[in-house]
């Protein structure tokens, strides 16, 4: 079924805006379906899916669309509506347009230069290089410019994985058990999900297994006090709450009102009793110094690059810059830094990212060990193993999209040591009980 020769246009004059890179393209995308609401649902998902599949092939796309006499904006259009539908669904084409598919379609890009073959800036493929080699990279970059899966949560105080799984199967809808989160399901094909019972009744929750895997780790029990330091609009809060059997107490903070607004309809949902949002100013806020040295557990999801999230956002990778990676690594460390202060003796934190780059992890943490030598490293084997997740890992958890089919995830999890309990008062030997003074 061919879609309206309309969508061509409609593509490219949302593609011109994102191309700005001046904000997120699903803000954008989300803001041009509002302002246009008389194209359906297949229309949005051909547009949207079009304007992806530019972002993430933009290097080899751009290459080809400017040799020519047509507008480039619109041989781009015509190759990421191409790459999403099929060639076959585009009416509307001229012969030299249908010609112009037929000759990129013969293309083996096997034989491109490694970083046109990437598809990623030239920066960012010279640091992948540096850190994971040439070969890793483009295993790496190939996994990267796919779309991510769809998967779910089971809410464990609502519903099993099993009831889930079956439940599912009569909307009719096929999912399969994660292969590391306990409580994951990958959905087989991309079905509208808000209508669904179990969506609405909060038994599911859309979170990406490695996010879930990130929850997991914190290790969070019932009765104990936990800080998910930088909430955003929730999803490993609600994990962490479900964790605790909602018992406890668990802070959620940000720096976003708008965020944290977005984590209320989610908590109602969810059934969750025991989270109690919190907006702070920064990572010092008078809120978070209350709480130092009185929580069990806290999850560092630390703002980052975000590039282990191309899967789902691949213009993240021509909006970001460089010179912000070392910017960020700053808000980090003083993030990672004022975290830490609300632990108790033997209490955990977990510092996690969803960035790809050694410089915003592993440096952040050695970084941070060599000057707080109250705390020690543990080793994320030792984590995995007690939460029963079948992952081989040393001392760091590094999930990749090429391996482990999740998003990019960093963590690393941090233990204070036990504090000295303090001396007890010894009284002077000329001090009596009563009042020395009070007969003078």
């Amino acid at each position: 079924m061919r879609l309206p020769p309309a969508i061509l246009g409609n593509t490219e004059e949302v593609l011109r805006e994102i191309l700005r890179f001046s904000a997120p393209a699903d803000t954008t995308l989300s803001r041009y379906f509002k302002d246009h609401p008389r194209l359906g649902p297949r229309e949005r998902g051909a547009v949207a899916e079009g304007i992806y599949a530019i972002l993430r092939n933009k290097s080899f796309f751009t290459d080809f669309a400017e040799a020519g006499q047509e507008s480039t904006m619109r041989r781009l259009t015509i190759l990421g509506l191409a790459e999403a539908v099929g060639a076959d669904a585009l009416a509307g084409l001229t012969e030299e347009e249908t010609e112009f598919l037929t000759r990129i379609a013969q293309i083996d890009r096997k034989l491109m230069p490694p970083q046109m073959r990437s598809n990623l800036p030239k920066w960012l493929f010279d640091k992948f290089v540096a850190q994971y080699g040439e070969a890793e990279t483009l295993e790496m970059a190939h996994a990267l410019n796919q779309p991510a899966p769809l998967d779910l949560r089971v809410n464990s105080i609502k519903a099993t994985r099993e009831d889930v799984i079956a439940k599912l199967a009569e909307a009719p809808i096929a999912a399969v058990p994660t292969p590391f989160a306990p409580l994951g399901l990958r959905v087989l094909k991309k079905p509208s999900l808000q209508n669904l019972p179990l969506f609405k009744d909060g038994a599911i929750e859309v979170q990406d297994e490695g996010s879930q895997i990130l929850s997991q780790i914190v290790g969070a029990k019932r009765g104990e006090m936990v800080v998910d330091f930088c909430a955003g609009a929730g999803g490993k809060t609600l994990a962490l709450g479900a964790l605790m059997r909602n018992t406890g107490r668990l802070y959620a903070f940000d720096i976003s009102e708008k965020r944290l607004a977005k984590l209320k309809p989610r908590m109602a949902r969810s059934g969750l009793s025991n989270v109690h949002p919190v907006q702070i100013a920064h990572e010092r806020d008078a809120k978070v110094k209350r709480l130092a040295g009185k929580i069990d557990r806290v999850l560092v999801d630390a703002p980052c690059s975000g590039l282990g999230t191309l899967r789902r956002n691949p213009d993240v990778k021509w909006r970001q810059k460089v010179e912000a990676v070392a910017e960020m690594q700053e808000k980090q460390a003083a993030i990672l830094d004022s975290a830490a202060r609300l632990l108790k003796g033997g209490g955990r934190l977990v510092y996690a990212t969803c960035s790809l780059l050694t410089e915003e992890n592993d440096f952040i943490v050695e970084q941070f060990l060599a000057a707080h030598d109250e705390f020690e490293l543990v080793p994320m084997s030792k984590v995995l193993a007690e939460q029963k997740i079948d992952l081989e890992m040393g001392d760091y958890l590094k999930l990749l999209p090429h391996k482990h089919q999740t998003d990019g995830f960093f963590a690393a999890v941090l233990e204070r040591k036990p504090m000295a309990p303090k001396p007890a008062r010894v009284k002077p030997e000329d001090e009596t009980d009563g009042d020395a003074d009070s007969e003078a």
